[in-house]
């Protein structure tokens, strides 16, 4: 039998409690407040945005849009990160991804304000993530480590293969896992042998986005598997990375596309702009002491 990780009952949960961190802030006289940057028309990113506002205004969060046309130039776009760094009332700064090929991603995500990088992305908190020190953590893992502790799985000492090395997922990931004490593999385009590598493992996580890659030639029976895939197969249905069907009843664990790791990454988003505004709040209250 597999135990399905639910992580739209884990999201739904969790919502509920930063519902009431909202309130309390609100009482406070803190307005919880993300900036959220769209450049161009790109369907899915608009998708994604709507998600993440749907999901903002429940909670009580406010956001602001910034619409920008596809035909934007780079140092508009980074003086518009700088006008929104500047602006007190704003705790955490989102652009979605993927930027124009015109647009140098890695020169705007640097200059968003490390305090404000809530996506978790700004090389210094990548860096302190490396060291064991970081508090600001790219939303798909830290969701991904939120699912594995709900279900109380413990990473130390296991055996944990990433298929993927981005830098929004497997990258990250990596120091998760070393920082949880367990043993990482990471498998790529050029890796030899990964069904050997990924049966041998306790848990695999799959980050290619390629719709349906993964049967149970992949697995051993024992194994967790996490499906961060998001892709529509031939006939337009969403599916991860995994043969949900093919897999499911043969194997220990499986999160579910949709169902899965996708709540939960919007949540730690709004985790983090919520516990941006507490941080806020914080420094505030040490000033008048």
């Amino acid at each position: 039998m597999t135990t399905k990780l639910d992580g739209k009952a884990l999201a739904r949960k969790l919502q509920e409690e930063l519902k009431v961190k909202v309130t309390q802030l609100k009482q406070d006289g803190i307005q919880p407040c993300l900036a959220v940057i769209l450049v161009g028309n790109d369907s899915a990113s608009q998708v994604y945005v709507r998600n993440k506002k749907k999901v903002a205004q429940k909670l009580g969060i406010k956001t602001i849009d910034k619409q920008l046309p596809q035909t934007v130039n780079e140092s508009e776009l980074v003086d518009l990160v700088t006008e929104l760094n500047q602006d007190e009332n704003i705790h955490g700064i989102l652009v979605q991804l993927p930027l124009p090929e015109s647009i140098d991603e890695d020169l705007v995500m640097r200059a968003i304000d490390p305090a404000k990088d809530v996506d978790g992305f700004h090389p210094f908190n990548i860096g302190k993530l490396f060291m064991n020190k970081g508090q600001i953590v790219p939303c798909t893992p830290k969701g991904i480590m939120r699912l594995l502790a709900e279900y109380q799985i413990n990473l130390d000492g296991k055996k944990v293969v990433i298929v993927g090395r981005s830098k929004i997922v497997g990258m990250p990931l990596i120091a998760l896992m070393l920082n949880a004490n367990a043993t990482v593999t990471v498998a790529h385009s050029h890796t030899k042998n990964l069904k050997e590598i990924t049966r041998d493992a306790d848990i695999v996580i799959t980050a290619i986005g390629q719709a349906e890659f993964f049967d149970m030639q992949y697995f051993n029976s024992d194994a967790i598997i996490i499906d961060v895939g998001t892709n529509r197969n031939e006939a337009g249905k969403l599916v991860g990375d995994v043969k949900r069907d093919a897999v499911m009843g043969h194997v220990a664990y499986l999160s579910p596309v949709p169902g899965g790791v996708g709540p939960m990454t919007i949540t730690m988003l709004m985790e983090q702009t919520i516990q941006f505004a507490e941080e806020r709040e914080s420094k505030c209250n040490e000033k008048n002491i």
